[in-house]
C-alpha cells in the first residue's frame, strides 16, 4: 500500500489494457472514493439512493444531457440507460423493428457482429454482407464498394470496431438513405462520429463510458417511431418503454450511471471533447503500430493497415509459447490484461480512453526489450 497527497490509500497501480471490464481515469476512481460514503451531501452511497429522489433523478438526467453535448445529438435523441450489455441489444434491435416483411443488412466483420446478426435471423429476413476469411478470421474492414444493400431495408447493423480481431471502421459508410444501427461498444466516445449519419447506436460502457453494468442506447425520435408498439412486446424488451420512462421504469443501475456522469465530465472538461480524444488514441495507436512495424516481423500484426483499430491492438509472436512468456514478463513489469482473446489467442493491447499516453510507451518500450532479448 502506498498514500498519495492528499492521504488517501491506494494499492500499487498496474497497467491495465484489459479489452473490458477496462481502465479507468485515476481523477474518476477518486471521485468515486471521496463520494462513495456521503454522495452529495445525502448522508449515503449513491447506491443506497433512491432512484426516484430528486438528488439522483438530477444526475440521471444531466448524464443524457452530457452524452447528448459531447456527440452533437439534438433533442430528437432519446439516451436510455438499459442493462445486460451489448449482447442484449443483438435481439432488441431486431425484436423492435424486424417484424411482418421487414428485412434488415448486417455488415459482418468480426465475432460480435456476426454474433449480432445470429440474433436478427430469429426475428426475419436477414441480408448479410460479410469479410469473414476462409479461416474464420476477420483482417479488414469492407470498401465502400462492397456494400450492396437493398434500399428497402428497415436498417443496416454494422459494429465500429472488433475488439477480438483488432480491425475498426475508418470511414462512416454511404447508405442512401437506409437508418444505421451501430454497436459502438468498445469505441463509443474514442472519436466524433456523424450523428446525421446514425438512426441508433448502442454501448456496453465497460470499455470507455465506466463500469459494466449499464448499457447506453441512443434512438433518433424517428427512428424510435416506427418501432414495433410496445403493447406486442415484454415490457423490458421495448425501447418506447425506455424512452416513455426516462428509463426509470424500474430500478436503473444507479452506480453504473454515476460513474458514467464521470467519465463524461472526464471526457468534456478534462480532455476537451471528442476530437481531442482522437488525438490523443492516434497517438496511442502509433506508438505501438510503429513497434510491431519496426520489428522486422518479430510481432506480426494480421490486420490490412487500412482497416487497424486505434483501440484494440492484435499481433502474435512465432509460437504460443513465447507469446506465454511475454505475457508472464508483462505482468512482472506491471502490465497486465494483454492476451488476447481466448477464441483467437495471441497478444491484445486494449488501448481505451482511460489508458494514458505514457502507459502505451512504457508498453511499448517493454515490446522493444522483449524483442531485443528472445530474438
Amino acid at each position: 500500500m502506498w498514500v498519495d497527497e492528499k492521504g488517501i490509500n491506494f494499492m500499487k497501480r498496474v497497467i491495465n489494457f484489459n479489452a473490458g471490464p477496462a481502465a479507468l481515469p485515476m481523477e474518476v476512481l477518486r471521485k468515486a472514493q471521496e463520494e462513495m460514503l456521503d454522495w452529495q451531501s445525502t448522508g449515503m452511497s449513491v447506491m443506497e439512493v433512491s432512484h426516484r429522489s430528486s438528488e439522483y433523478e438530477a444526475m440521471h438526467n444531466e448524464s443524457q444531457e452530457l452524452f447528448r453535448k459531447l456527440a452533437g445529438m439534438g433533442p430528437e435523441w432519446k439516451i436510455l440507460f438499459m442493462t445486460g450489455g451489448a449482447s442484449t441489444q443483438f435481439f432488441m434491435v431486431p425484436m423492435n423493428y424486424l417484424f411482418g416483411k421487414r428485412k434488415a443488412t448486417y455488415v459482418v466483420t468480426g465475432h460480435w457482429s456476426k454474433a449480432a446478426k445470429r440474433e436478427a435471423q430469429h426475428f426475419g429476413s436477414v441480408d448479410v454482407i460479410s469479410t469473414e476469411n476462409k479461416d474464420g478470421s476477420f483482417t479488414r474492414i469492407p470498401k465502400q464498394e462492397e456494400l450492396k444493400i437493398d434500399s428497402s431495408s428497415t436498417y443496416v447493423h454494422m459494429t465500429s470496431n472488433n475488439t477480438i480481431y483488432g480491425s475498426q471502421w475508418q470511414y462512416w459508410p454511404e447508405l442512401e438513405g437506409v437508418p444505421l444501427v451501430c454497436d459502438m461498444s468498445s469505441d463509443i466516445f474514442s472519436r466524433p462520429f456523424p450523428v446525421d449519419k446514425l438512426a441508433l447506436i448502442y454501448a456496453g460502457a465497460q470499455k470507455n463510458l465506466g463500469p459494466s453494468g449499464v448499457t447506453v442506447v441512443a434512438i433518433r425520435e424517428d427512428f424510435l417511431d416506427i418501432a414495433r408498439e410496445g403493447s406486442k412486446l415484454p415490457t423490458m424488451l421495448s425501447y418506447r418503454t425506455f424512452s416513455e420512462n426516462n428509463s426509470l421504469y424500474n430500478t436503473p443501475p444507479c452506480f453504473s450511471i454515476y460513474i458514467l456522469n464521470l467519465m463524461l465530465k472526464w471526457l468534456l472538461y478534462r480532455i476537451g471533447g471528442l476530437q481531442k480524444m482522437q488525438e490523443i488514441n492516434e497517438e496511442k495507436a502509433r506508438i505501438l503500430y510503429e513497434a510491431i512495424d519496426l520489428s522486422d516481423n518479430f510481432y506480426r500484426g494480421p490486420v490490412e493497415k487500412g482497416s487497424r483499430s486505434q483501440m484494440n491492438v492484435v499481433f502474435r509472436l512465432k509460437t504460443p509459447e513465447m507469446e506465454d512468456t511475454f505475457i508472464e514478463k508483462a505482468r512482472s513489469a506491471g502490465i497486465v490484461g494483454v492476451r488476447g482473446h481466448r477464441s483467437t489467442g495471441g497478444i491484445r493491447f486494449s488501448i481505451y480512453n482511460a489508458n494514458l499516453v505514457d502507459n502505451v510507451r512504457k508498453a511499448a518500450e517493454f515490446m522493444e526489450e522483449f524483442q531485443r532479448i528472445n530474438r
